[in-house]
């Protein structure tokens, strides 16, 4: 069935208080959705954000972003009195997210909020914690533990809680048991709020496409309560991490950090964790988007301590073996494969074998001629395209720094003026394709330039910054988007 969505990230609702929660807001954008036609809302990973703010390197791979949980519907609860909620500085930019202000205050609002809520008498908040203890336990503990750290990663904590010595664990649970249910406290919340703005979407015909990075955080509960999943020496260190090699992209590479699996092991236990992930993944969402999908056929091992990505080296993956495993245990998930980048025979195997739809992206179709797999005259009906994703450049800003010779090849190639109308032509070759899926970002739809751009790869600062506008999802673009997705048989 040919479909259509928007990929917008919950950070970017327009809200009151410094960054897109589970809000009214949120509630107006599926409205919104709804009135254009649209069948998919694709997310970012809703994990809470660590190093740079980034939400593919997040704490947990299970637990929930703290500033998605909306202080509207506390004050509702009676969590909260509005004077609380206005009382705290979350930044004064409506167009960008002021992450600093966010850490002061979110977390103060929170805490108020739990010595409010007596929750330890609430019989559905002891059930949350009872079917979620699997990761809850570990998670609450980890980040009440950091906490007494100042913040410290795992790996700089005293010997015995760092390899997790049971005596000074259960101190641990004993001295910060406090600390403990205010995070299970927090993921009740977060749990609650989504899972009603989840049912409200599924309500009006539209599934959620949701995000999860390949690997884990090395700064994680998931890393620290379970290191014989992780490539660790016995100290908890990483023998190596994750990246991608040297490309036309990146002359050393890119260097991400993350510990890297220990294959083998997680065969032996027929894949118990990755089962545990993805199964908890389709409590939150409909369709899973694999980052990194390549990792699973190869996965590029560079030496902990390298300053670039350079020396690394391919290491065969688990194959379609883990796939098996999960349709075995799982049933036909529904899975987008991010498949982009160099891809070797072996992968395009993989991805055919699984059937799993695979990525296009417009903007990397435009370089090396009428080959380019990129091009929609390439494609077959089984792939999910878009004009650009989270870490492209809104389509407007990158015609702009196009050398003349592709930006001649795009307007012959669209049949555009060029200029302004680039955007508006790219998403119509989108939604005109033969793909089944398309889904163009919110930025796109609204015209918008490089100030707009979520992510630049390979940089710390100024990413996963951008919040839309409030009114910027008018009456007049939801019918401007609606009779595009009708006219190509997507509505």
């Amino acid at each position: 069935m040919r479909q259509s969505g928007i990929l917008m990230a919950v950070s970017s609702i327009p809200s009151r208080y410094g960054i897109g929660s589970f809000s009214r807001e949120a509630y107006d954008f599926v409205d919104f959705l709804e009135a254009a036609g649209q069948k998919l809302w694709q997310i970012l990973p809703l994990g809470p954000t660590g190093y740079g703010d980034s939400p593919y390197q997040s704490f947990s791979t299970f637990a929930g972003n703290p500033y998605f949980i909306d202080p509207e519907t506390l004050v509702e609860e009676g969590y909260l009195r509005r004077e609380d909620c206005e009382a705290c500085d979350f930044g004064s930019d409506e167009e960008r997210v002021d992450y600093g202000k966010l850490y002061g205050s979110r977390f103060a609002l929170l805490r108020k909020a739990y010595e409010n809520s007596h929750i330890g008498d609430d019989k559905k908040f002891a059930s949350f914690c009872r079917e979620n203890g699997y990761w809850l336990d570990d998670y609450a503990l980890y980040m009440a533990i950091k906490n007494s750290y100042h913040g410290s990663s795992w790996g700089q904590w005293d010997e015995k809680i760092r390899t997790r010595d049971p005596q000074e664990l259960e101190r641990s649970r004993e001295r910060c048991k406090d600390e403990i249910q205010f995070y299970q406290f927090i993921q009740y919340l977060f749990v609650k709020q989504w899972q009603a703005l989840k049912e409200y979407a599924n309500g009006k015909g539209i599934r959620i496409i949701g995000d999860i990075p390949i690997y884990v955080a090395l700064d994680s509960a998931d890393t620290w309560s379970h290191p014989e999943l992780f490539c660790l020496d016995e100290n908890g260190v990483p023998t190596a991490v994750a990246g991608c090699p040297p490309d036309a992209f990146s002359a050393t590479g890119q260097l991400w950090g993350n510990p890297l699996y220990r294959w083998e092991y997680h065969k032996q236990t027929g894949y118990r964790w990755w089962l545990r992930r993805l199964g908890y993944c389709y409590l939150l969402y409909d369709i899973v988007r694999i980052d990194h999908f390549r990792g699973f056929d190869e996965y590029y091992a560079i030496p902990f301590g390298d300053k670039t990505a350079e020396n690394g080296r391919w290491e065969p993956g688990p194959g379609y073996e883990i796939f098996q495993t999960f349709r075995s245990e799982l049933g036909r998930i529904k899975v987008i494969a991010e498949d982009l980048g160099f891809l070797t025979p072996s992968v395009l195997r993989l991805v055919k074998k699984t059937g799993y739809p695979g990525m296009k992206v417009l903007q990397f179709a435009f370089e090396s001629g009428p080959e380019n797999v990129y091009l929609p005259h390439h494609y077959t009906s089984n792939c999910v395209v878009y004009t650009g994703t989270h870490d492209n450049d809104t389509t407007l800003s990158w015609y702009e720094s196009l050398k003349p010779q592709d930006k001649s090849f795009v307007r012959r190639y669209l049949h555009s003026r060029g200029g302004g109308d680039v955007g508006r032509d790219m998403i119509r070759a989108a939604l005109s394709s033969v793909a089944d899926m398309a889904v163009i970002p919110m930025q796109d739809y609204l015209q918008l330039g490089g100030g707009a751009r979520m992510n630049l790869p390979s940089t710390l600062g100024e990413n996963w910054k951008w919040r839309m506008k409030k009114g910027a999802c008018t009456e007049e673009l939801a019918q401007e988007i609606r009779e595009l997705v009708q006219v190509y048989g997507r509505a």
